[in-house]
């Protein structure tokens, strides 16, 4: 599969992907399928001394990086560490019979191992779209979405991922949009354990699902919004990820997915049915240009947020809005 076609063709129909060995080449996926321990110490040697955020969840967590029973916390603890004490930790760990899940989450590559992404690249993506690192042990980051598409290569270990379209939102329960456990609104439901009297509607969101396990050099296309939950599976799992179009993204545009929900339900949230509906409306006209196009009868030079955007004008807005909403909040 060339980039063109990716983008051209599997992007715009934003439905998961499956590409096999698209990373098998890469040296690092090579060394990981060698042993752990090749796999560490390819990492290490591109190090440059910088810390890393790490997660930790006790054994009691069994695996998940989730809320704590009573949601007033979640039931893991955040913190930094020099990457290469972090990997021999994580080879320690490998022979224990209990053990924390530990995770080193989405570092950027460039900032900690530039050299590695150098060596490790693909020419799907443009340097202004930044490579992130994943390493842990077995670990399982619970049912969420991400703000933009993500392409997601497993450079080590096995990785199993359940797929959700949005249109499953209602039937996977999301929890609270303003305390997450890693920044995005996650499912209440425990996939491996679901609790079908407290969540009913979930078998309807199962009947709708998508699992695939991924094996080193294996990646997959996982489109904006779409719930996604990922298991490790091995005591030595790695991945690198390339968020773009969406809040992760260099080039993006405020406010994120989470901000709009917020200001979107401030103000409308106390609106009767038929003026929400009457909002539907208008959302499907400029929005999602449900029907006549909404500039193709205004000339250029009205068309202002409705047309091309200028860098100039796009900050304008986002200055006046955020600072509105910041007003509010």
């Amino acid at each position: 599969m060339s980039p063109q076609q990716f983008f051209e063709e599997l992007v715009p129909a934003q439905q998961p992907v499956v590409i096999r060995n698209f990373a098998k080449h890469w040296p690092l996926v090579q060394c990981s399928l060698q042993s752990s321990q090749h796999f560490v110490d390819y990492i290490n040697q591109f190090y440059t001394g910088e810390k890393a955020a790490m997660v930790v969840a006790p054994p009691a967590a069994n695996k998940r990086f989730y809320y704590n029973d009573a949601m007033t916390d979640v039931n893991f603890i955040r913190g930094e560490e020099r990457v290469d004490l972090y990997l021999g930790r994580l080879l320690e760990l490998v022979d224990k019979k209990v053990y924390p899940a530990i995770s080193m989450q989405g570092a950027v590559i460039e900032d900690i191992l530039p050299n590695l992404s150098r060596e490790n690249s693909s020419d799907f993506f443009s340097p202004e779209v930044t490579p992130r690192l994943w390493v842990g042990n077995e670990g399982i980051v619970n049912t969420h979405y991400d703000s933009s598409d993500n392409f997601a290569c497993v450079v080590a270990g096995r990785r199993r991922f359940v797929l959700f379209p949005p249109e499953q939102t209602a039937n996977l329960y999301p929890g609270p949009l303003n305390f997450t456990p890693a920044g995005a609104p996650t499912s209440l439901v425990d996939i491996n354990e679901p609790d079908f009297d407290s969540y009913p509607l979930f078998k309807h969101a199962l009947a709708h699902a998508y699992s695939v396990e991924l094996s080193p050099g294996d990646a997959i296309f996982i489109p904006m919004l779409w719930w996604h939950h990922v298991e490790s599976l091995e005591k030595v799992n790695g991945l690198i990820n390339y968020w773009w179009n969406g809040s992760s993204a260099l080039s993006a545009t405020s406010p994120s997915v989470i901000d709009s929900l917020n200001i979107a339900l401030v103000a409308m949230r106390d609106l009767t049915p038929k003026q929400r509906e009457a909002w539907r409306c208008l959302f499907d006209h400029y929005l999602f240009k449900q029907g006549v196009d909404p500039v193709a009868y205004i000339p250029e030079h009205q068309q202002h947020v409705l047309g091309e955007l200028t860098p100039k004008y796009v900050e304008a807005i986002k200055t006046y809005f955020i600072q509105k909403w910041q007003d509010q909040k």
